[in-house]
């Protein structure tokens, strides 16, 4: 009887081929840390905003932030059923995240929205990009999912977008 190893402890059967599991587990596991990314950096504006529309906003971006946070177990449960692993820290997340930290001091609330904006736009172009990935791989399930992940973020956009519109 073969010796098993840790990694064969959490190998999850699929019925999706090794290379096709494989390139859908890298891909969601990249939106995944990207996730992780914009879920912070939401809640560090919704944390840090000033200004007059400060209930307004920090009202929004908590809004966001917790339906960007509710992807996340989702979309590290995809990469467990096609038997593969996910995520372990930050480490791991920073290793892997497009979307950048910010770290300034100040961020106006306008430069906040249109920053949010543009990583929400970001990740719609990460998730679009998937979608082409797991359909090739045939796996249904996540194209399904991908499909809702997109509408959010279009939506998270659009309300960042008229939120930030002056006039």
């Amino acid at each position: 009887m073969p010796k098993k190893t840790p990694a064969a402890d959490l190998a999850t059967p699929s019925d999706l081929g090794g290379k096709n599991a494989r390139g859908v587990a890298e891909v969601l596991n990249a939106i995944l840390a990207d996730s992780f990314a914009l879920y912070l950096k939401t809640k560090n504006f919704h944390w840090h905003v000033s200004g007059p529309h400060f209930r307004d906003y920090h009202l929004l971006l908590d809004e966001q932030a917790t339906q960007i946070l509710g992807t996340t177990d989702q979309i590290a449960e995809r990469v467990r059923k096609i038997g593969h692993t996910t995520l372990r820290s930050i480490g791991h997340i920073s290793k892997l995240q497009s979307i950048k930290d910010n770290d300034a001091e100040f961020v106006s609330a306008r430069d906040m929205l249109m920053e949010l904006r543009e990583d929400n736009l970001a990740l719609v172009k990460q998730l679009r990009e998937a979608k082409e990935i797991v359909d090739e791989a045939k796996d249904n399930a996540t194209s399904g999912i991908l499909d809702e992940w997109t509408d959010l973020a279009e939506q998270r956009a659009w309300f960042l977008f008229e939120a930030a519109r002056e006039g």
